[in-house]
């Protein structure tokens, strides 16, 4: 729940989170526990507007750029046990409006069959520092693509950042799942990492200086 002094009011919709752009998820971190296959499929994804129905399953697969997300969809859809549908607003400053609701697993995945575009991860979770993390390991027209979250029930502030972390993307829209179904990393991947790499000789990549002290994990 999100408390506004300014107005007097409580915002139980929005979530609060910092996502940041990695080559790799360290095994030192690595908890040892299966990662989850999440597969997202997205009926609107338009300008920060975005209606996801996801299913998740702790089936082990590899994923590949070969192999699509309703090709795993199929081949492990008795495994799938946790499924939500979520309406999200635009982000700003970290901020984002999202409402969820559970749905039936079997609902969900016929929803996923019927329509909307998809993409596929798998998501490790660890606890790093004072906070908990998700890092979200992407497959098909993603493969190559891995983002790590840290999210809470207040503005992500002061935030302690784990040295895998390379550079913040919590306002880039391009590395937002909902424009990624539409935009995926695969097709812009050399523009970013070749700007990426300049960045880092010249000391710009960066974390966000808006969000109180950043201190490295």
């Amino acid at each position: 729940m999100w408390y506004n002094k300014s107005i007097g009011e409580t915002f139980d919709d929005f979530e609060f989170e910092r996502r940041f752009f990695c080559f790799e998820f360290p095994e030192e971190y690595d908890s040892g526990l299966p990662p989850n296959l999440i597969i997202q499929n997205y009926y609107l994804s338009s300008e920060g507007y975005a209606i996801r129905i996801r299913v998740q399953s702790d089936a082990k697969v590899d994923l590949s750029a070969q192999q699509s997300a309703l090709e795993v969809l199929e081949q492990h859809q008795d495994t799938f046990d946790l499924a939500t549908m979520t309406v999200k607003g635009p982000s700003l400053g970290g901020t984002r409006y999202e409402v969820e609701h559970s749905l039936d697993p079997y609902v969900a995945l016929e929803l996923v069959k019927r329509g909307g575009k998809t993409i596929i991860k798998n998501r490790y979770s660890a606890w790093i520092g004072q906070d908990g993390w998700v890092v979200d390991i992407f497959g098909g027209s993603n493969t190559g693509l891995v983002i790590a979250e840290c999210e809470r029930m207040s503005p992500v502030i002061d935030l302690e950042i784990p040295k895998f972390c390379i550079e913040e993307v919590t306002d880039q829209a391009a590395f937002t799942n909902d424009s990624l179904v539409n935009t995926p990393y695969s097709e812009f991947r050399e523009q970013y990492l070749a700007g990426l790499q300049e960045r880092l000789q010249n000391s710009e990549a960066h974390f966000s200086k808006a969000f109180g002290e950043n201190r490295r994990a």
